[in-house]
């Protein structure tokens, strides 16, 4: 694995990373990604008809193939759906993502997968601060993961998207309802290739 941000400091990107929706208030240091999202910021696309939501920060690669994800995310958590996320894009209207996100008064984990709608799955609500996302392609299957040590993994969620070998895979910041949040991504840990189901986390 290598860490995604290795090569990064302050506000200056290695020449494989890029941004959608860049917030004005972000750094990186020593490989930790710390995000300052603006008010009412989201990636959403209702399936009742609502406007498309498409604004958040989303810090990405290119990457072809197979592969696995992993970071560690903290949230200053302040109102309903702020959060910080994994996602992968195909283009505006498929696309995933696997959030520890702040609902109904408590840090859980929840999923959007969005193939021309999005949908939205609650999974579980988590006792520490600092949990682990993890994100796994091989060929158009995916799966979702989270962990609160590290160690014993979770699974969110097992489904497909129709895409191409080489997509964008990277991290988001949000504030769908609120007035804006600041969220801290150590560890990004980026491996090319997987190894059995990625149902599984060896």
């Amino acid at each position: 694995m290598t860490n995604l941000f290795e090569h990064c400091s302050g506000q200056t990107l290695s020449a494989n990373l890029g941004w959608l929706n860049e917030p004005t208030d972000w750094s990186i240091e020593d490989g930790k990604v710390t995000i300052t999202v603006s008010p009412i910021s989201d990636f959403f696309i209702d399936p009742g008809g609502e406007p498309v939501k498409a604004s958040a920060p989303f810090l990405h690669t290119i990457v072809k193939g197979d592969f696995s994800i992993v970071t560690r995310v903290q949230v200053d958590m302040k109102e309903q759906y702020d959060s910080g996320c994994l996602m992968v894009r195909v283009d505006d209207t498929n696309w995933a993502k696997v959030c520890f996100e702040y609902f109904e008064e408590q840090p859980s984990i929840l999923s959007v997968v969005t193939r021309g709608n999005s949908d939205d799955c609650v999974s579980a609500p988590v006792d520490v601060n600092k949990p682990y996302l993890r994100v796994a392609r091989a060929g158009n299957s995916f799966a979702f993961h989270y962990s609160q040590d590290g160690e014993k993994w979770k699974l969110v969620r097992y489904f497909g998207l129709d895409c191409a070998e080489e997509i964008k895979v990277g991290i988001v910041a949000q504030s769908p309802i609120g007035q804006g949040t600041t969220v801290t991504f150590t560890d990004v840990q980026l491996q090319h290739g997987v190894t059995g189901s990625v149902r599984r986390v060896k």
